[in-house]
C-alpha cells in the first residue's frame, strides 16, 4: 500500500480526491500498488464528504507520518506552499505538485533538495493542466535536441481573444464572459496580463535547456490593450492574433524567451487552437515540430495528470524520478532588446493618411494595412528588419511627433 497526503481541497485537489476514489481498481492494477489518502490538509471543514474524518488542519501531522511517502501539493501560490512542499522533501516524501508559480520560482531549489534526498518531485499538471507535456519532452523527445517552443498556455486569454475574433466582442465583454462561465478569476490579472503564461514557459524551457528561468527575467506582455479594430488588421494581414509564450536556443547558448501577444498566420496549427484549449509546439532536430493540444486547465483534466504523477512516484520509490534542471546562470537569458523582431503597428494621427507617412519617415519598409472597416484617423501597418531596441526608439519618436501608437504586436514565423 502507498499512503499518500494531499495538501489543499478546492478545484484541483477535490478533483483529486475524485479520481482516486472512484478509479480505485484501475489506479491499484497501474501502479501496481494500493493507493490510499490518508490525510487531507485544508482549513475548511467538509463535514458532508465520505472521507470527511481524514481531513486535518495541522501540516505537521502530515510531516511527522512516516507511512505517508507521497505528498500531493495542490494548494496554489508559493506560501506556505514553498515551505511545506520543502519541508517534506527534506523529511523522505516525495512530492507531486500542479502548482505552476511554485515550480517556475523554485523549481530549481526543490529538484536539488528531491536529488539530494533520492526522492521525486513532479509537476506534469503544472503546465497545459491535462495535456502531456512534462513528461513528453523529459522522456518522449529525449532523443532530441529541442530548439524551440512556442505555445498558446493560457486558457483564459485563448477564450477571450476567439471571442473578439469570432464574434467581434470586446475585450471587456469578453472578460466578463469569461469569470461569469468560471474561466476568469475575479481578479483575472495573472491570465490577462501573461503572468499564468510566462510561468508556465519558464517551466517548459527549463525542463527542456537544463537551466533554471525565473519569470521576473523574462519580457511579458498581456492582452489588455488589444482592441477588435487590431483583430481586423490582423484578419486583413491574413492571421489571428494569440497570446503566445515562446523560448528559444541561440547559438551562443543564451535563450530567447517572452510572452506577448502575436499575430499567427491562418496556416498554422496555432492559429486554429480556440476557445480554451492551449497548444504546444516543441521543435525538435530529429522530430520536427511536435504539437500537443488539449483542455490546459479545468478540474479532472488537471487531477489526471495530478495523479498520473503519483502513481509514477510509486512506480520509482527505490529508484527516483529522474527531473533535473540546474539553476539559473548569469546572462543566460538574451538581452530582449538585441533580439530581430518583425510587428503590426497600430497608430492614430489627425488624419489616417497622415498617421502611415509620418511613420513612413522612421520605418521606411512600413507596409500598410488596409482594414474591412477603416476608422478615421487610425492606420496599421506592418515593420520588419529591427531589433527590440530600436522599434521601441522608434515608436516613441513617432509619438513625439503627435503619432500616437494605439498598440504594437509582434508577428509569429510559427
Amino acid at each position: 500500500m502507498a499512503y499518500i497526503a494531499v495538501l489543499g481541497h478546492g478545484v484541483v485537489g477535490s478533483g483529486v480526491l475524485e479520481v482516486l476514489t472512484t478509479h480505485t481498481e484501475s489506479l491499484k492494477k497501474r501502479a501496481k500498488e494500493e493507493l490510499i489518502v490518508k490525510h487531507i490538509l485544508d482549513l475548511r471543514d467538509f463535514p458532508d464528504l465520505p472521507y470527511s474524518d481524514i481531513f486535518t488542519k495541522d501540516f505537521n501531522k502530515i510531516l511527522n507520518d512516516p507511512e505517508v511517502q507521497i505528498v500531493v501539493e495542490v494548494m496554489g501560490g508559493l506560501h506556505p506552499a514553498y515551505d511545506y512542499v520543502k519541508a517534506c522533501l527534506e523529511n523522505g516524501k516525495s512530492v507531486v505538485t500542479s502548482n505552476k508559480e511554485l515550480v517556475a520560482s523554485k523549481g530549481a531549489e526543490l529538484l536539488r533538495i528531491a536529488q539530494d534526498n533520492n526522492l521525486s518531485f513532479m509537476f506534469e499538471a503544472s503546465v497545459g493542466g491535462g495535456i502531456p507535456i512534462i513528461r513528453p519532452i523529459s522522456q518522449c523527445l529525449a532523443a532530441n535536441e529541442v530548439s524551440e517552443i512556442a505555445g498558446i498556455l493560457n486558457g483564459t486569454t485563448n477564450f477571450i481573444l476567439t471571442k473578439m475574433i469570432r464574434e467581434q466582442m470586446n475585450f471587456g465583454d469578453a472578460l466578463a464572459l469569461a469569470q461569469q462561465l468560471g474561466y476568469a478569476e475575479r481578479d483575472p490579472s495573472a491570465d490577462v496580463e501573461g503572468h499564468d503564461a510566462c510561468r508556465k514557459i519558464c517551466i517548459l524551457a527549463s525542463l527542456a535547456f537544463g537551466t533554471h528561468i525565473y519569470p521576473d527575467s523574462v519580457h511579458t506582455e498581456g492582452i489588455t490593450k488589444i482592441s477588435l479594430e487590431d483583430v481586423d488588421y490582423a484578419d486583413v494581414w491574413g492571421g489571428v492574433i494569440k497570446l503566445i509564450g515562446s523560448v528559444k536556443m541561440l547559438e551562443n547558448g543564451q535563450v530567447h524567451i517572452m510572452v506577448c501577444p502575436m499575430l499567427v498566420h491562418r496556416g498554422s496549427q496555432l492559429a486554429s487552437v480556440d476557445d480554451v484549449f492551449n497548444g504546444i509546439m516543441v521543435r525538435g532536430d530529429a522530430t520536427g515540430d511536435v504539437v500537443f493540444y488539449g483542455k490546459g486547465a479545468g478540474k479532472l483534466p488537471t487531477a489526471s495528470a495530478v495523479v498520473a504523477d503519483v502513481i509514477d512516484c510509486v512506480k520509482h520509490f527505490k529508484t527516483r524520478k529522474y527531473l533535473f534542471w540546474e539553476d539559473s546562470k548569469e546572462n543566460y537569458v538574451a538581452d530582449f532588446g538585441s533580439m530581430e523582431t518583425e510587428a503590426y503597428v497600430h497608430v492614430a494621427g489627425e488624419t489616417g493618411d497622415a498617421a502611415f507617412t509620418a511613420a513612413q519617415a522612421l520605418f521606411p519598409n512600413a507596409k500598410r494595412l488596409l482594414p474591412k472597416q477603416p476608422v478615421d484617423g487610425e492606420a496599421g501597418f506592418t515593420v520588419s528588419g529591427l531589433t527590440e531596441a530600436a522599434l521601441k526608439e522608434k515608436l516613441v519618436a513617432l509619438d513625439e511627433r503627435g503619432v500616437r501608437v494605439l498598440n504594437c504586436i509582434r508577428i509569429s514565423d510559427y
